[in-house]
């Protein structure tokens, strides 16, 4: 649960346009997939040519969000007899659309099939070829991202990770540079299901450096939630307990208590032997909205 929630950041988060055409982030409310919807088709009633086809491909990413994969496949499929004459960008959205409706983080664990994840790996491949070559750094960053949720074995998790790790930090684009901090978060996640923590540490606290030169404070505390998550599984309980007691008090001042933070400090005081402080967390967690 925590890691298809981090990998939701990225993509959601570094959606807009290279060429700066649409500012689809404008339109996006991350935490709204209706009401995205919503404003995708007031865009579209104005729009033209590619940014009219990019517009669509959003609105079909809304739909997968919402785990309508079979509406936004119409639409996609809709798009397709346009694709001949249409720019990279939409070639490489499209392509990525329909990837993400075959192998997402919106499909459940373990309802995908050997087929729509062969039909999720070749769209991702050619997004990404295309977005390459057509140096759209950020959308084959996210296509390369996308194809963890395809080999999700940790070693290829791994490998799809530190690739797109090396094109953010080599590319001049800052859309791709700000994919950064996710992806070391990501490689972390996959180095700690390879029982290499002290490696995982090292990119969790570089992601926290990273986010913490942004302005995306959820975004920040979930990295030092990361660190925090790490240095307990590393047996440093004293260092982890000091980092989430801290986050406990700063989403009740942002108003937004953290469900994960609960579960964590439920977790370090049970392993500590106190459990009527473990209880205490257990209550909090189990009171929040599901």
């Amino acid at each position: 649960m925590r890691l298809k929630r981090l990998l939701l950041i990225a993509p959601l988060a570094m959606i807009g346009t290279i060429a700066m055409a649409l500012d689809l982030d404008s339109l996006w409310d991350f935490g709204n997939a209706a009401l995205s919807e919503e404003r995708f088709e007031q865009a579209l009633a104005t729009a033209q040519g590619d940014d009219a086809l990019i517009l669509q491909t959003q609105v079909a990413r809304t739909l997968g969000l919402r785990g309508d994969f079979a509406r936004a496949r119409a639409i996609l499929s809709a798009i397709e007899p346009k694709l001949a004459g249409s720019g990279a960008e939409v070639r490489v959205r499209h392509a990525l659309e329909w990837g993400r409706t075959f192998a997402s983080a919106a499909h459940p664990e373990g309802s995908t099939t050997s087929d729509s994840r062969a039909q999720a790996r070749s769209a991702y491949l050619q997004a990404f070829e295309l977005a390459k070559t057509e140096r759209l750094d950020a959308l084959a960053i996210d296509a390369l991202h996308m194809l963890a949720f395809v080999d999700t074995l940790p070693v290829d998790q791994l490998k799809w990770g530190r690739e797109a790790l090396a094109l953010s930090t080599h590319s001049s684009q800052p859309s791709a540079q700000k994919w950064e901090a996710s992806l070391r978060n990501n490689i972390g996640m996959a180095l700690h299901d390879l029982g290499r923590y002290d490696e995982a540490l090292a990119e969790f606290q570089q992601a926290v450096s990273l986010r913490e030169r942004g302005n995306d404070a959820e975004a920040t505390r979930v990295a030092h939630w990361m660190v925090a998550w790490i240095l307990r599984a590393l047996k440093r309980p004293v260092e982890a307990l000091a980092i989430q007691l801290r986050l406990e008090k700063e989403c009740a001042a942002a108003g937004a208590p953290d469900p994960f933070v609960f579960e964590e400090l439920e977790t370090l005081y049970r392993e500590g032997g106190d459990a009527a402080r473990a209880e205490h967390y257990a209550a909090l967690k189990n009171a929040l909205p599901r």
